[in-house]
């Protein structure tokens, strides 16, 4: 069409009119006839480029860069495996139903998990609903844009719970030997300290951070002792809240490499989600019954849980009840006190996450082909850095 209207220009409009006859003011129609299509071939110019560059962007949104395709991938590692627990929580204490099939519920196990809130059932139900959905959109995002989704069912082969209500199936994760960060705790009432700066904080549950603790019956034996099962049930509490905040700080880190803008979105928004589980689930925790030193009948390991509210956790920064991040620390310590996130590095921000999960317990008895498997996704998701265009 360029063309067309560049030749039509060539030829003035006037030439087929007698010179003499034409007046002063037709005298300056051929400029203004030039001008105005010249004004045309700079429209048509325009256009053409403009359609040139929203077809290379279509072209362009149909891919997404492989950094942001590795990030994903370990996210939906990560969404599958956090799938995998909370059915395992759902299926003793939570509601099964359509959404969250599976299970048949651990009455017992449920009562006990009660004495935090008596909504718990609900909550453990919104929150495996809500892992299964950002497993299976992540996943099916990758498959639109040409990316590979990821699969684990081959390492689906640790044992389930032989308690009344579990399913009899194989499992990715285990929940009936953990060892629980509960930093997480005192991280988020810290006016001071950041984990960002290489603070280290203090365990709210000490008793937890060593030795291997059930959070689910292993068989109906765990029911008989009122103590031991108050505490399984204790144990999952504060394991819900140290998942969430897991994720809570790692959508975080990573949206920071991240380069598409549509992939942002995704990542922020679910992210947003992970942020909503934590601060349900640790003001949930806060209400743990205190429990006395009590032994695992089993592996002689013991726990106990404190009152919360008493030294040398209690006070003001303390109450159970403070489920809002405490400002603290950001960036630079010159800097005012902000209520964050925390942490949000993002250097080793995936491995970090896998050695976290690791250290938690959730992986003991995996193959070593699962290991190499998840580092691979850790270490791809972590080189990726945002690209410039």
């Amino acid at each position: 069409m360029a063309r067309e209207i560049l030749s039509a220009i060539a030829s003035p409009a006037t030439t087929d009119q007698p010179t003499e006859n034409v007046s002063t003011p037709s005298r300056i129609s051929p400029r203004r006839s030039f001008i105005k299509g010249m004004g045309m071939v700079g429209a048509a110019l325009s256009v053409g480029s403009l359609l040139k560059t929203e077809a290379e962007a279509d072209e362009h949104r149909r891919f997404i860069p492989i950094g942001d395709a590795a990030i994903l991938r370990f996210l939906a590692a990560a969404e599958i495996l956090e799938t995998d627990l909370w059915q395992q929580y759902n299926e003793l204490a939570g509601i099964q139903d359509s959404e969250v099939p599976g299970g048949s519920g651990n009455e017992a196990y449920t009562e006990a998990v009660a004495q935090l809130d008596e909504d718990m059932a609900q909550y453990i139900h919104d929150n495996t609903d809500d892992e299964m959905t950002h497993e299976l959109f992540i996943n099916a995002y990758l498959v639109s844009k040409g990316a590979e989704p990821v699969n684990l069912d081959r390492f689906r082969t640790l044992p389930s719970s032989k308690a009344t209500g579990a399913q009899q199936i194989g499992r990715l994760t285990n929940l009936m030997q953990l060892t629980v960060d509960t930093t997480w705790f005192t991280r988020y009432r810290s006016s001071s300290q950041n984990p960002d700066f290489g603070d280290v904080l203090p365990q709210a549950i000490p008793a937890l951070a060593v030795g291997q603790h059930p959070a689910i019956p292993r068989t109906d034996a765990d029911l008989q002792d009122s103590n031991f099962l108050q505490a399984i049930a204790n144990t999952a509490g504060f394991h819900f809240a140290t998942i969430e905040q897991g994720g809570t700080s790692l959508y975080a880190q990573l949206a920071q490499r991240v380069t598409s803008a549509e992939v942002l979105r995704i990542v922020l928004s679910i992210g947003g989600t992970e942020i909503m589980h934590f601060q349900t689930w640790s003001d949930k925790a806060g209400n743990a019954p205190p429990i006395p030193p009590t032994v695992d009948p089993v592996t002689g390991v013991m726990v106990s849980f404190p009152d919360l509210n008493a030294p040398p956790l209690g006070g003001e920064d303390f109450q159970t009840n403070l489920i809002m991040p405490e400002p603290t620390v950001f960036l630079n310590k010159r800097l005012p006190p902000v209520s964050i996130i925390r942490p949000t590095k993002t250097n080793g921000a995936a491995m970090g996450a896998l050695k976290a999960l690791t250290a938690d317990g959730l992986f003991i008895g995996q193959s070593k082909a699962f290991f190499n498997f998840m580092r691979t996704l850790a270490i791809e998701a972590d080189l990726a850095r945002r690209e410039n265009f």
